[in-house]
């Protein structure tokens, strides 16, 4: 059975697809801030984040409601909102277009069997998560940094986070992190999205194309991005932290610590040497969680949005 695919010049998959990235960021966000605090603490060899301040996602969340107000739980959530405008709808919208454009060529649909190639999916997907990832990059990095220090000493608007980063790091220090981003990237959607289309397909006979359908295919779709991406995760997260300069009272001062990484593969040795493997899978829980929830709110809401 064919899926429907939009045509190319049509803009509603990427309205659509950042509209539903929005609404979906802002019901799972607190316990993405749960998942980037778990990510950063434990490195040994930075005394800033070497305490194991949280045992799990809800004692992280319980620790930060108290300690902090339930405010902090959204800290950073304006660049996050801003990420899914442009990553969300770039990444959703290139996806189906992509999708579009290879069925029309003849690469995407078997013509013996009259369903959609796995390799074509998975292109299509890779492609449209590497290309919204890298342009969205810097309200990636504006999000870690304020979730990272919540209510803390240095807590700051958006703008203000925006201005200390192009000053003291320049252009650059927004595209930190920017290869794990992508790779990331392209692990979820190279997963998430087939297997999301895959399962919808495949349950067709059993719910046809109602709410039940899209709740199941986007809870296993979570699963198995949950699992590709965590390590990257990690290692993005850690990347996007790190900081080449402090600054104390308006004055601008060395790290408190040296550059901690010179890249993805020395940040992920390093991890696994001080740490152990399993520290690759740190906040793998409320990735999880959060995803399992984010991709039904998505998913649920883009395939509503397509009726009008």
């Amino acid at each position: 059975m064919k899926q429907e695919l939009s045509d190319k010049r049509d803009i509603r998959p990427f309205v659509y697809g950042g509209l539903a990235s929005i609404i979906a960021e802002f019901g799972t966000f607190p316990i993405d801030t749960t998942k980037t605090r778990l990510q950063i603490q434990g490195q040994k060899h930075d005394k800033t984040f070497s305490q194991l301040r949280y045992r799990g996602m809800t004692d992280a969340m319980i620790k930060i409601s108290r300690e902090e107000g339930l405010k902090a739980l959204y800290s950073g959530i304006w660049p996050a909102v801003l990420r899914q405008a442009t990553y969300g709808t770039i990444k959703f919208g290139t996806y189906y277009t992509l999708k579009s454009v290879a069925s029309e060529h003849g690469l995407l649909v078997d013509p013996d069997t009259g369903t959609e190639r796995v390799w074509g999916n998975i292109l299509c997907a890779a492609a449209s998560g590497a290309i919204s990832s890298a342009i969205a990059n810097p309200t990636d990095v504006l999000k870690v940094r304020m979730q990272v220090h919540g209510k803390g000493t240095q807590q700051q608007s958006l703008w203000a986070c925006f201005y200390d980063i192009y000053k003291y790091e320049g252009v650059r220090g927004l595209w930190r992190g920017v290869c794990p981003t992508a790779q990331r990237a392209v692990a979820i959607a190279s997963v998430e999205l087939p297997v999301y289309d895959f399962c919808k397909l495949q349950l067709m006979g059993m719910f046809g194309d109602h709410v039940a359908n899209h709740f199941v295919s986007s809870f296993i779709a979570s699963l198995g991005s949950a699992i590709a991406s965590t390590p990257i995760d990690v290692v993005r997260t850690r990347l996007m932290n790190q900081k080449p300069v402090t600054v104390v009272n308006g004055m601008v001062t060395a790290a408190t610590t040296q550059k901690l990484y010179t890249g993805s593969i020395d940040c992920a040795l390093q991890t696994v040497r001080n740490e152990g493997f399993l520290a690759l899978y740190k906040g793998f829980i409320p990735t999880w969680v959060r995803m399992g929830p984010w991709n039904v709110i998505f998913f649920i809401t883009y395939e509503q949005l397509k009726k009008y």
